[in-house]
Parts: C-alpha cells; sequence; structure tokens
C-alpha cells in the first residue's frame, strides 16, 4: 500500500489491457495497425510517434500485457549499448523457455547512430518485439536502416472528450469527487491541451488540495498553473507552427495567421525569428505585388526591437494583418533563379560593348561605348537597345502578374516590350 501511495495517480492509472486505453483509434480501434496486430497474434517492431502525455508508453505496456509478454522498458536518454546487449541477453534466456520479451525504449531519437545500429541483429533475428517511443520526427531523427524495420504508429494529442473521460475515470479510482464545477472539469480538460499526465497529475493535486468548496473556471486558474503551449523552438512543433504561419498568410486567412503567431508567441519562441520570417515573406510571397510590404516588416521589426513586449506586439500584429491582407506575387522570386539557371549555362559572356564605359583612347578605338544611347534624351525615354551578350538572344526573365501594384509594372514591361520591338524592326 505504502509502495503504491508514493506513486503518481498517472502511474497507478495506467491501462493493462489496450481495450482500455482512452483515444488513439486510428491504431487501437477495429482496423488500427496495433488493434491488428493483436487480434492477428503477431507484434512487429513499432516506432510509436506523438507529443506527450498522448499515450505511448501506455500502449506499449498494455500491448505486453494484452499478449503476455516480459515487458522490458529503458530510456535513451539514460541507457546505453551496454544496457541493450544485457537486456537482449536475458530475452534470449525467455525465448529458450517459450516466453517473448517487448523491449521498450523511450526517448529513442536520443540514441546516436551507434547506439541505433545495435539493436538492428537483434531485430532481425526476433529476439525481442521492439518498440520505441519519440516526439520528434522519425524520418529525421532515426537511422534508415531502424525505420525500415519498423511500422510507424503516428499518435495525436488527446481530445476534450477524452480527457474529460480520464476525469471521471479518476473520480471513480480514487472514489473521490474533484472539487470542479461541471465548467471547471471542462477547463481542466482544456489546459491539458491533450496531456494526459498532465491532466491526472493536476487531479490528483485538486483532489488532495482540501478546498473548501468547488471551484469555477476563474478560481482553477488561479490555483494551477496552465499547462504551457506545445513548442520546442527548434524541432517538429517549431517548424509546424511557422509552416502554418506562411500557409496562412499564402492564403489570405490573416485572422488563422494571427492565431498561429499567438501561438509561437505563448509558447516562448523567439520573436526575432517570428519577424525575420516575415521578413522573407514580404520579399517572396507578397513581392512586387506590394513593394511596401519588405518596408512595413522592416519597420514593425524595429519597433519591436525598441519597444519590446507588451508593446512590440502591436507591430507583429499589424505585420501580420498587412501581410495576410496584401496582393501576393512570387514573380520576383522566379525572375531571379530564372536568371541564376541562365547565367550558370552561358558562363563568362561578356557585355556588349555598346553600354561599356570608355575612360580611355584606347577602350574607345576598340570600340567600348560606340552606339550608346542616353534614354533620357530620347523622346519616349526608352532606346530598345541591346544589354544582353552580344551572342546571346534575349531573355525573358521577369514577368509581371496582374495583382496589386505589379499590374502597373506590368503595363510598364508590356508598353517597353512593344516599343522595342518596334525600334528594333526599323534596323
Amino acid at each position: 500500500m505504502k509502495n503504491n501511495e508514493s506513486r503518481p495517480l498517472a502511474d497507478l492509472m495506467r491501462p493493462e489491457n489496450i481495450h482500455d486505453i482512452v483515444g488513439q483509434q486510428n491504431l487501437l480501434g477495429e482496423t488500427g495497425l496495433i488493434r491488428r496486430m493483436v487480434d492477428n497474434h503477431k507484434l512487429s517492431n513499432l516506432i510509436l510517434w506523438g507529443p506527450p502525455g498522448c499515450g505511448k508508453t501506455t500502449i506499449a505496456r498494455a500491448l505486453a500485457h494484452t499478449v503476455d509478454m516480459d515487458f522490458v522498458p529503458m530510456s535513451a536518454v539514460f541507457s546505453g549499448s551496454a544496457d541493450i546487449k544485457k537486456a537482449m541477453d536475458a530475452a534470449r534466456m525467455n525465448r529458450e523457455i517459450g516466453r517473448g520479451t517487448l523491449l521498450f525504449i523511450d526517448e529513442i531519437h536520443r540514441f546516436n547512430k551507434t547506439q541505433q545500429d545495435t539493436l538492428l541483429p537483434y531485430l532481425e533475428d526476433g529476439t525481442v518485439v521492439f518498440m520505441g517511443a519519440t516526439t520528434e520526427n522519425p524520418s529525421f531523427n532515426l537511422n534508415n536502416a531502424l525505420l525500415s524495420r519498423c511500422h510507424i504508429g503516428v499518435l495525436t494529442a488527446l481530445g476534450t472528450d477524452d480527457l474529460m473521460i480520464l476525469i471521471d475515470r479518476a473520480e471513480k479510482f480514487l472514489n473521490k469527487k474533484l472539487p470542479l464545477t461541471t465548467d471547471a472539469k471542462i477547463h481542466l480538460a482544456q489546459m491539458a491541451d491533450g496531456d494526459a499526465r498532465f491532466l491526472l497529475n493536476t487531479v490528483e493535486y485538486l483532489i488532495n488540495a482540501n478546498f473548501k468548496k468547488d471551484l469555477d473556471a476563474d478560481a482553477l486558474d488561479n490555483a494551477i498553473q496552465k499547462r504551457a503551449p506545445l513548442s520546442d523552438k527548434s524541432g517538429d512543433e517549431h517548424y509546424n507552427l511557422i509552416s502554418a504561419v506562411h500557409k496562412s498568410l499564402r492564403a489570405s486567412d490573416t485572422d488563422a495567421a494571427l492565431y498561429w503567431v499567438a501561438r509561437m508567441m505563448t509558447s516562448g519562441q523567439d520573436a526575432r525569428y517570428i519577424f525575420r520570417r516575415l521578413t522573407r515573406f514580404a520579399m517572396e510571397d507578397v513581392g512586387l505585388a506590394d513593394p511596401n510590404a519588405l518596408q512595413i516588416a522592416i519597420s514593425a521589426w524595429q519597433a519591436y526591437e525598441r519597444l519590446g513586449s507588451p508593446e512590440g506586439d502591436i507591430a507583429l500584429a499589424e505585420l501580420v494583418i498587412y501581410l495576410g491582407t496584401a496582393p501576393k506575387s512570387t514573380s520576383s522570386d522566379r525572375a531571379i533563379h530564372a536568371a541564376y539557371a541562365v547565367a550558370k549555362q552561358t558562363g563568362s559572356l561578356p557585355p556588349p560593348k555598346n553600354i561599356l564605359n570608355a575612360p580611355t583612347k584606347m577602350m574607345r578605338d576598340m570600340g567600348y561605348g560606340a552606339g550608346y544611347i542616353y534614354e533620357p534624351d530620347t523622346a519616349s525615354g526608352f532606346s530598345g537597345q541591346n544589354c544582353f551578350p552580344e551572342s546571346m538572344s534575349r531573355q525573358k526573365l521577369y514577368t509581371p502578374v496582374e495583382r496589386g501594384f505589379e499590374r502597373e509594372i506590368k503595363k510598364r514591361v508590356d508598353y517597353w516590350d512593344n516599343l522595342r520591338e518596334k525600334l528594333n524592326s526599323k534596323k
């Protein structure tokens, strides 16, 4: 009893059968990957990828119990190759007496390449059924050799309804009622942000805190520390969030862009990183459809650096709104990439002599500057002279779009193209 009293509620309530696990129906439902393994009495090596508190360890432990295998847990943070070998030696002894072993390695992405490779022969000969858990994208953090020997099970954060089921189970397990109003229970489930471990740890605290009366949602906020939004500042979630910002801006979904930026800011992301990406967006995606976007991006960035938060947050919001509502054009980006491609193909062709300066007599005698036309002196302000290398045909690298300010640019470019054609036809 004393041993149980020292264990956290989340551990005490951990299901022993996969049928009792809440959520993750894509894996545990009738057609789910793990459910099919159990029904077919054939387990395969598996990588469980999902956010903290979504049930990775619970699934592995319950799966071992469901199919009656020894469960050997290990953490990649604290274990190494020697620990793997020791576990495999024990698994071989188990196999000799006809008993299977499920080796579970938490934080498997923490293993280096050599440590991951150490697992391979044991997976090949079936010494163990291997299950690894990770919060990081397996395709970025695990060796291809290991991935090729494993299925990938993708877990998602638990929904509010799933967490409400856990609250009800916790009350029944402890035979105590949470000191919360109905609305406060829903608020608690929302505050947990999909993390069952956080939820149950909070439930345990609330039940043991001896509150005099039930707490409403506001009182609950004052009583506990809200779980920080999921964000790792450099891993999958970091790039998922900034990708959501970019895609929302491209779709001119300003409200969604504001939401994703707020998610990044409230999770502790560096505002300078966000401003850098927004400035990049102003150049790449808004471009010449609204040339002011770049200046506004830089000005908003500078304002934030001078004011800081919270006052500078308004500059961030103004920039997001401006970019979200601006016309979009990638013509400049396409133009410079096209120019790079042509420059690489044509090598070191010299400029035509007519547009070269001739500061010396020798250069003038060689034809430098010969035939150059000074555009402001012409009637139209346009000469149509060729500025590409003489041995190279003209290239069309920039094609403006019919949006925003670039619509006006297109009128000019089309006018000059027509005028150039007329001037050249007279030669």
